[in-house]
């Protein structure tokens, strides 16, 4: 069996019909900057981003300095950076953990979910793990759609489970297993 790392660097590029999935680098911080200063966009994942700086720093410690598995999500047609997905795996479990966030420019256009099932291609088709799962705030439901439209289900709430500018949040958890995903 190849490793989770290799397979995941083997498959750093992943074309869609609309979007390419890619590594995320410096020359990505204005596109970055466009929604992590936005309020609106960053209220239920992170801390909005005060300066292009923040932003940069941000890529370098977490999407170049670890960048297996962690996308950013291009439009094919104009090479726009309009967001960031990235699957964690647990190799123990044979699970990944996917998290995404979006321009909000760009949402309900279904990129979100475009990007999401090919980021679940490649962990049932290529990496064969069990069980997919994500989570969201539960004042997002917004991002619960889009784990309902990958066929993920409900699986319960996880109480005060993160501190999230400065409060504890409550996150509802989906999954998907493979013999579901097949199934589809």
């Amino acid at each position: 069996m190849d490793s989770f790392t290799y397979l995941l660097v083997e498959h750093q590029i992943i074309r869609t019909e609309r979007l390419i999935l890619r590594p995320i680098t410096l020359a990505d911080a204005k596109g970055m900057f466009e929604y992590a200063s936005d309020e609106e966009n960053t209220r239920f994942v992170f801390d909005t981003h005060p300066s292009i700086e923040i932003t940069r720093q941000t890529i370098a410690e977490y999407f170049v300095a670890s960048p297996i598995g962690k996308y950013g999500i291009e439009l094919a047609e104009t090479g726009k950076f309009i967001g960031t997905i990235d699957i964690r795996i647990d190799p123990m479990n044979r699970s990944g953990c996917l998290g995404y966030v979006l321009n909000r420019d760009y949402w309900g256009q279904g990129y979100m979910v475009e990007a999401a099932r090919a980021l679940l291609d490649l962990a049932f088709q290529t990496l064969q793990l069990e069980r997919v799962y994500a989570m969201h705030d539960v004042r997002n439901p917004a991002s619960g759609k889009v784990m309902q439209r990958l066929g993920m289900s409900y699986e319960g709430t996880l109480r005060k489970s993160r501190y999230v500018k400065e409060e504890f949040v409550d996150d509802a958890y989906y999954a998907i297993l493979k013999e579901e995903y097949n199934a589809k």
